[in-house]
């Protein structure tokens, strides 16, 4: 089930917020915390013909009641009185508010401020307090957060189990909950009405997710990250599993210690890692059974359990060859001409490495010269100092640094250094782009578009994962055209 988390602040509104969720939810939490002016409970119940859930919480549990302990217990009785399906106590209250007619009571215990411990304890007092199910809420920005969490969801008990993580991994936790049999989990109904931050959206878990076709059966494929990109690329490829009608489904996730990641992954029973582009950190220590066909700096796009051990697979630099194959029309413009490498980082080091195996004369520049001068020599290229490069001549130029300012200011890259009938490639943004699409297009230059990267990166992993192409109608559900 899902349920829908409504936080109205005024008692006009209210009716309004609880018919919108009715239509897309299987449950409603209504927060009495939230009101400017308290509510008639009884009213609000009688709006919709879905069940109803009461909470009231406290600051320290993560709500924004400001009056007093007596007046959020009195407040609470008597919302009990008008017979809501569900009603959440915190831990700290259940016992001094007593079951009442045929209101449930989800006994919840909230932890935000260190990882939850000791939860057969916590769970035991739930139960003397009389909980018909259980609620946990903690902090989860990463996998190591989320874990505990996750354990406390699937592990067999005499009472059903919801848990709330808050933070980046929240929305991997509900994922994970639908998959293990939480008997709910929550959601807002749009952007802006989220409860809490990073809080998903009904939409988010339906269109992006496919989270009512998620079950014990699901196999997930981890994506590691957590921003536009790794959402576009779950939808598209979570399109592409349903037409296929293969219980598999995308699990956006954020490791934590990465020791401990393979062991998660094995309990998880994930098999194959897809790494956002956008995502600014490391897996090559997880790699136990090297690709010695590629260089250890091109970045790493994909990860395979194999009998040997996790193996890495680099198809960024494909995906870009592939991108400038249909905006050039020329299939070997990687090997032509001079190309200029802007930037002095492991993306600088591994690009012109690319270019120069493909037999492209490759030039390195960046803001610092010993750093860009210590890269050109480990990739085997051409330094150029940087108060030189703008008297080069290059057929192609790569802006290879993620953030490299466009400006001319110190510490930012003049765009006059992009010159018509150039080839730009902007590895400098995700697949928003970033100013330079427009300074290469009022220059008379081609861009290699960052999102059309994207897109051959997607159809290279699918064809890596499946053996089959990606469908044009995942695509177009994914990217919304």
């Amino acid at each position: 089930m899902i349920c829908i988390t409504v936080t109205p602040t005024s008692r006009t509104l209210a009716p309004a917020d609880l018919l919108n969720a009715s239509r897309r939810c299987d449950l409603i939490e209504l927060c009495l915390d939230h009101f400017i002016a308290e509510p008639n409970v009884g009213d609000l119940l009688r709006v919709v013909d879905k069940p109803i859930m009461i909470s009231c919480r406290s600051e320290k549990d993560g709500g924004q009641w400001k009056g007093t302990e007596q007046q959020r217990i009195q407040l609470l009785r008597e919302a009990i009185v008008a017979g809501p399906a569900w009603v959440e106590l915190d831990l700290d209250i259940a016992q001094n508010i007593p079951r009442y007619g045929n209101t449930k009571r989800l006994v919840s215990f909230a932890s935000l401020n260190r990882p939850l411990s000791k939860i057969d304890d916590i769970f035991e007092q739930c139960r003397q307090a009389k909980a018909d199910a259980v609620k946990f809420t903690w902090l989860t920005e990463d996998l190591d957060a989320a874990w505990p969490l996750l354990a406390a969801v699937t592990q067999p008990r005499e009472l059903p189990v919801v848990g709330l993580g808050l933070g980046k991994s929240g929305l991997t936790f509900s994922l994970l909950g639908r998959k293990y049999g939480s008997p709910w989990i929550y959601a807002a109904l749009e952007r802006g009405m989220e409860s809490f931050e990073n809080q998903p959206t009904v939409w988010q878990l339906k269109e992006d997710y496919h989270w009512d076709e998620i079950s014990g059966k699901t196999r997930f494929l981890g994506i590691i990250g957590s921003g536009d990109s790794e959402n576009i690329a779950a939808r598209v490829l979570n399109a592409a599993f349903q037409e296929m009608d293969k219980p598999i489904r995308c699990l956006p996730m954020l490791p934590g210690d990465l020791l401990k990641f393979p062991k998660m992954l094995e309990k998880m029973k994930i098999n194959a890692l897809i790494v956002d582009p956008e995502w600014r950190g490391d897996l090559s220590s997880m790699v136990t059974a090297p690709d010695p066909s590629a260089p250890a700096a091109h970045p790493i796009d994909v990860l395979l359990e194999t009998p040997q051990g996790w193996k890495p697979v680099r198809n960024a630099y494909s995906a870009i060859d592939l991108a400038g194959r249909r905006l050039t029309g020329v299939d070997d413009w990687t090997g032509r001409g001079a190309v200029t490498v802007l930037g002095q980082s492991t993306t600088a080091l591994g690009i012109a490495e690319y270019f120069a195996q493909k037999g492209a004369a490759v030039s390195l520049a960046g803001f610092s010269d010993n750093s860009a001068a210590a890269i050109a020599r480990q990739a085997g290229v051409r330094h150029v100092q940087w108060n030189a490069v703008f008297d080069l001549r290059a057929d192609t130029i790569v802006i290879a640094d993620y953030g490299m300012p466009c400006g001319l200011g110190k510490g930012q890259l003049n765009p006059s250094i992009i010159r018509e009938r150039q080839t730009v490639v902007d590895l400098s943004a995700g697949i928003t782009g970033s100013e330079f699409a427009e300074e290469a297009r009022l220059r008379g230059a081609r861009y290699v578009d960052p999102t059309s990267v994207f897109v051959e990166q997607i159809k290279l992993h699918f064809r890596l994962l499946t053996g089959r192409e990606l469908p044009e109608t995942a695509f177009q559900k994914g990217l919304g055209s």
